[in-house]
């Protein structure tokens, strides 16, 4: 089969950053889908993952934690799909990954595509719908009535904050706030649902009290936390929530949580798949829960640019996009080439 991988960490600007590759075709195990895979989408964390973690005894690595496709096989334990299936998921991080025509993954974090969307259109959603539901619903632990709450989101243009600003307006009573810093940006978060759009590169304070707010009950911080740590800190309320998902390039200081007994979570959606939870199936219930809402007009994909066909070339112009903190949306990539 073809796919695209590395054998080593280098700078996206160069040819053998992501290479194309010739592999065996993959043998489902028990509780496996055989996918092929028609469309996948960039998410920081590929573009993480090539910089940083190198393959093992020479061998190429193939990224991709996005994808939609048409089930061809099933391993023999396999209960909720069948061979010509249409798919979504995001796969597990410590599995070869979507970008290949051929892609193994268990079948407890795979969903039914939703049906008004196409393989592209769908590619662009299951990594950050999960990260974005868990996020809201399992750690910072959002009720779903009308609370009169308010939350910030903190780069609320990205391919998590699209989808979570979407799911918070219409799955909750929360008043939404997320921040944006180009006017392009700005415009899409408003498009999306949220109340205001607050400039991140102003102090947030100051950008908060703009607006009339002094003081919100739920954070979600998508990137830069280390930046905006003590602005989001006073911010918060009293027993507010701070929830995060990116790697904050010096540690926080816990300590700043305790006068205002304020609680700190974590959010990775890689957390099930890679330690087999008891839970595990939780991703796919949601994913069933996420295309429904989709087919019923509720949400809506947040393709932000279509690259073409999947190849090393288009690959490495999504990672260079990526990487420069200029995407809006999710940037999707579709087909193989002959």
């Amino acid at each position: 089969m073809k796919a695209i991988g590395y054998y080593k960490n280098l700078p996206i600007d160069q040819a053998d950053a992501l290479v194309e590759l010739e592999l065996p075709d993959p043998v489902p195990g028990p509780r496996d889908l055989l996918v092929e895979v028609r469309a996948v989408s960039v998410n920081p964390v590929d573009t993480k993952v090539r910089r940083n973690a190198a393959p093992a005894d020479g061998t190429a690595r193939v990224l991709g934690f996005d994808a939609a496709g048409v089930v061809r096989a099933v391993g023999s334990d396999v209960s909720l799909f069948k061979p010509g299936d249409k798919v979504w998921y995001a796969g597990s991080i410590a599995r070869p990954g979507s970008n290949a025509q051929l892609q193994l993954v268990d079948e407890r974090i795979v969903g039914n595509l939703p049906k008004t969307l196409d393989f592209a259109q769908a590619a662009a959603l299951p990594l950050t719908a999960i990260t974005a539901w868990e996020l809201l619903f399992d750690r910072l632990q959002v009720p779903r009535e009308g609370s009169g709450k308010t939350l910030l989101v903190i780069g609320a243009a990205g391919g998590v904050g699209s989808i979570l600003v979407q799911l918070a307006r219409q799955l909750t009573g929360l008043r939404v706030i997320g921040t944006a810093s180009r006017a392009e940006t700005r415009d899409w978060v408003l498009s999306l649902g949220a109340h205001e759009v607050i400039d991140h590169a102003l102090p947030l304070g100051e950008e908060l009290r703009r607006i009339g707010v002094a003081e919100v009950d739920y954070v979600a911080s998508l990137t830069h936390t280390d930046q905006h740590y003590d602005a989001v800190v006073e911010a918060l309320k009293p027993q507010g929530r701070l929830g995060l998902i990116d790697d904050p390039a010096t540690p926080l200081d816990v300590m700043k949580l305790k006068r205002k007994a304020l609680s700190l979570h974590w959010e990775m959606m890689f957390t099930r798949p890679v330690f087999e939870t008891a839970d595990m199936i939780e991703q796919h219930r949601l994913l069933e829960a996420v295309a429904a809402l989709i087919d019923a007009g509720t949400l809506k994909t947040t393709l932000g640019e279509h690259f073409g066909r999947i190849d090393a070339a288009n690959l490495r112009r999504a990672h260079a996009l990526i990487e420069s903190g200029k995407a809006r949306g999710k940037i999707v990539l579709e087909g193989f080439a002959d």
